[in-house]
């Protein structure tokens, strides 16, 4: 897999996205290679247990959208929710589960 056009044409994808709805909300954007895949990650720093990291926090929610050898393949495009160990987030008491799929109806 061509890492570096990936992330190049996951970085265009972020560039032309409306930063302003984005800001608004709250939320980040980042373009990270992780475990042999490129990820877009979606994210707000106060959901996760660490907000001066909230990329690499143990307890984190963050929407992502990633490309893999195997994706290609496919001719497919990943994308998942992810809510890691929830009870470190202090401040909320909301079930991974829970939240999972209330975010899926609404998304």
């Amino acid at each position: 897999m061509d890492e570096h056009f990936y992330q190049q044409k996951f970085q265009e994808a972020v560039d032309t996205i409306s930063a302003k709805d984005f800001d608004d909300a709250g939320l980040h954007l980042s373009v990270n290679l992780i475990l042999e895949s490129v990820a877009l990650k979606i994210y707000k720093p106060e959901w996760a247990s660490n907000e001066q990291s909230p990329l690499n926090a143990p307890g984190r929610i963050f929407f992502s959208v990633w490309v893999s050898e195997k994706s290609i393949k496919e001719g497919k495009l990943y994308y998942n929710i992810h809510a890691l160990k929830l009870r470190a987030l202090k401040a909320y008491t909301i079930p991974a589960r829970s939240f999972a799929e209330e975010f899926k109806n609404s998304f």
